[in-house]
């Protein structure tokens, strides 16, 4: 028997190996391609395409599911020069990624373009990103995240911030330099704390008035300048209800591209029943309410993206958004019924 085990252990440590070994390949592979526009050019003429127009992911619609398309590099020249939109067209792309297999893929915006020109070509629409992330599949969701992050940066930072001049960006999109100073500028992204508040039976969820119809989720806010996120955690459930935090766990964090590029931090925050009182700031809420585990639990099953949703009813954010997480979480500490 000892000799069948110690097979085992040799077959799953040889996985682990080569699976480490890919993974490290990869990130070593994307790397060079941030550093050397030469190599990134090359990759260019070989890589895959997501496209945005104005920021907003292009989607496709087959029977009732939403692709997201990845043009190749030879179909991405085809449709521009259609188009007649030949002229720098690499220069704009910007590096999100690559596969196991070492494809880049790359974000393109076709902002300049006609809008309506280019989804007839294309044969699909390009949506808004919000509500692209409630209705793509779940792989999709990071990469076009974070490539909308990153369109958005190189949109806006494109002059120095201290002597006005413009800045250039290189190939693979991962920083921008200013020739008059010498100055180098990366990509940036900004911590923000959601916290699901309880008081050990009930939690604690809330509206914001930009929030669709119903749905309802967990605190959120940026970290200040000095704070810890324990600190930030306390303070903005302090300010938005007018509770005091007594414990603070840590959950889990994921980027998220709004309302340009977030580190969203989601915790956990424990607060006395006894003192249990919403005091709202409604300059930042409209609503915050205590919701029971059978209340939450009827919520998650609900579909936000259903036209026969009755708005009225309380929904949750989708799985793909961390606020889900930290809702099921609470829920299975509750209770043992699968969420």
């Amino acid at each position: 028997m000892a000799g069948i085990y110690q097979a085992v252990y040799r077959r799953a440590s040889s996985l682990i190996c080569r699976l480490h070994s890919t993974y490290v390949r990869k990130m070593r592979y994307l790397n060079e391609l941030k550093e050397d526009d030469s190599l990134c050019r090359q990759a260019l003429t070989s890589g895959t395409f997501y496209l945005f127009h104005s920021l907003s992911p292009f989607l496709q619609k087959v029977e009732e599911k939403y692709l997201v398309p990845q043009l190749s590099a030879a179909e991405t020249k085809r449709i521009l020069e259609k188009l007649k939109e030949t002229e720098h067209w690499i220069e704009k792309s910007v590096l999100i990624g690559c596969s196991d297999e070492h494809v880049p893929h790359f974000a393109l915006d076709l902002g300049a373009l006609e809008k309506s020109v280019v989804e007839s070509e294309l044969r699909g629409s390009f949506t808004d990103l919000r509500k692209a992330l409630f209705v793509v599949d779940e792989k999709d969701s990071p990469l076009l995240a974070s490539a909308q992050s990153l369109l958005r940066w190189h949109d806006s930072h494109q002059y120095c911030s201290k002597t006005g001049q413009p800045t250039q960006k290189n190939l693979s999109g991962s920083k921008r330099v200013c020739e008059a100073s010498g100055i180098t500028y990366y990509p940036q992204t900004s911590p923000v704390v959601i916290t699901l508040v309880s008081d050990g039976s009930r939690c604690l969820l809330a509206r914001q008035p930009l929030f669709p119809p119903g749905m309802y989720s967990a605190l959120s806010g940026f970290c200040d300048m000095g704070e810890n996120v324990e600190e930030t955690v306390r303070r903005e459930v302090a300010e938005e209800v007018g509770l005091e935090v007594e414990s603070v766990r840590y959950s889990a964090s994921q980027h998220w591209p709004f309302p340009s590029s977030s580190l969203m931090i989601a915790c956990h925050a424990l607060v006395r029943a006894q003192q249990a009182e919403i005091r709202m700031d409604s300059l930042e809420l409209e609503e915050a309410r205590w919701f029971g585990l059978e209340e939450v639990v009827e919520g998650l099953k609900r579909n936000p993206v259903s036209s026969k949703q009755d708005s009225s009813l309380p929904w949750f954010p989708p799985k793909q958004a961390i606020a889900h997480q930290l809702i099921c979480e609470w829920v299975k500490q509750q209770s043992s019924q699968p969420v």
